[in-house]
C-alpha cells in the first residue's frame, strides 16, 4: 500500500539496504521500481544512513529504511536528507512494534510505515500487517487502495449515496477472526514485550561474558533507541564457525538459523534491482550472524540453550 500511494512510476528509485527481507524490495518493484540497495552500518546492521546521499539520483523517489531486530535507525539523519532532496521516507518497521527513537515510537517518523503481525513478530495474527500514515496527503487515498480501489468507506460514512471503483488497489483488511485475535495479543502487547526483553536480556548477560573467548558480537543498541526483543543474534568469526554452530545446537534440539541472503546478490536482487558500493557489510553479515530462539515461554528453557550455546562456541 505504501508503494502504491507513493506513485511510483516505471524507472523511480528507491533506496534500501540490502539485508532485509524480500518483501521490502517487491513491495516497490510491483509499481515498477527499482530498488537501489545500499549497504548497512556494522553496530545495527540497519541501512547507513553515511552512503545514502551518494546514491541520490535524479530517478530517486524514496528512502526505505528497515530497523532492523526492532532496533531504530538513525532517522534524524535520513528525515534531514530526504527533506533536503525531496524525497519520501517509508519505515519498514515490521521487527520494530513498540520500538522508540528518541523516545519517538518507530512507524511514527516517516511519511509512511509497515508493521508486521506475521507469526514470527512479537505480536501477531498469522499473516497480516498495518499501514501507518503520517502525511496527511496520504490518507483519503489510502483508504480506496485497501477497500479495492473503491470509495466503500465514504459509502458507509453516509458521505456518498453509492459506492465504485474509483482507483487502483486491493482487499488489505483483515477477517473479524483475525482482526479479533490481533485486538487480543494487542491489548497484551506491553506485557508481551516486557517478558520478550526480559530473555534477550539473559542473552545478552551470558554474551557478554563470553565475547572475549569465543570471538563472538552481541547486538548493539544505541543510546538513543529503545529496542522491543524481537531478536537476539551473535556475530560468530567466520561461516564456517556459524555452520558448526547451528548443527551443534541443532543436535540438542535447540533451533538457531541464520537471516537473510542479500538482495543484491540474489537472482531477482540483480534482475530488478542494482547496488551502489561493494555492500562489504552485508555480505559480511550474512555469513556470521545466527539468530538464537526467542519466544514466550522460553524462560524455562534458558539454562539448557545457555549451556547448549556456551559448548557449540567451546566454552
Amino acid at each position: 500500500m505504501a508503494a502504491i500511494l507513493l506513485d511510483l512510476q516505471p524507472g523511480d528509485e528507491v533506496i534500501m539496504p540490502s539485508f532485509t527481507f524480500v518483501s521490502t524490495a517487491n513491495a516497490f518493484v510491483l509499481c515498477g521500481a527499482v530498488p537501489v540497495f545500499v549497504d548497512v552500518r556494522q553496530d545495527t546492521l540497519n541501512l547507513d544512513e553515511r552512503l545514502v546521499e551518494a546514491a541520490i539520483t535524479s530517478r530517486t523517489k524514496a528512502i526505505c529504511v528497515v530497523h532492523y531486530a526492532g532496533v531504530g535507525c538513525d532517522m534524524d539523519a535520513i528525515m534531514a536528507l530526504a527533506k533536503a532532496h525531496g524525497l519520501f521516507v517509508v519505515e519498514d518497521a515490521a521487527q520494530a512494534i513498540l520500538s522508540t527513537y528518541k523516545n519517538r515510537p518507530l512507524g511514527s517518523i516517516g511519511h509512511l510505515a509497515a508493521l508486521s503481525f506475521h507469526e514470527t513478530k512479537n505480536v501477531i495474527s498469522g499473516e497480516g500487517g498495518a499501514l501507518l500514515i503520517n502525511d496527511e496527503r496520504f490518507i483519503e487515498r489510502a483508504e480506496v487502495v485497501r477497500e479495492n480501489g473503491t470509495n466503500r468507506s465514504k459509502f458507509f460514512r453516509g458521505q456518498i449515496d453509492k459506492y465504485t471503483w474509483v482507483d487502483i488497489g486491493s482487499s488489505f483488511l483483515p477477517s473479524e477472526i483475525v482482526a479479533a485475535f490481533l485486538a487480543a495479543q494487542l491489548e497484551q502487547a506491553q506485557a508481551i514485550t516486557a517478558r520478550r526483553l526480559a530473555i534477550w536480556d539473559q542473552y545478552a548477560t551470558w554474551a557478554a561474558s563470553m565475547q572475549t573467548q569465543s570471538h563472538i558480537r552481541a547486538p548493539i543498541i544505541p543510546a538513543d533507541c529503545g529496542h522491543n526483543a524481537h531478536m537476539f543474534y551473535l556475530l560468530l568469526p567466520s561461516l564456517e564457525r556459524r555452520t558448526s554452530f547451528i548443527a551443534q545446537l541443532k543436535e540438542r534440539g535447540i533451533g538457531a538459523v541464520f537471516h537473510y541472503v542479500p538482495l543484491h546478490s540474489s537472482p531477482a536482487g540483480c534482475r530488478y534491482g542494482r547496488a551502489h558500493g561493494d555492500l562489504a557489510v552485508t555480505s559480511d553479515v550474512s555469513d556470521r550472524l545466527v539468530r538464537l530462539p526467542l519466544w514466550i515461554g522460553l524462560d524455562e528453557h534458558m539454562e539448557n540453550v545457555l549451556a547448549a550455546a556456551s559448548a557449540a562456541l567451546g566454552a
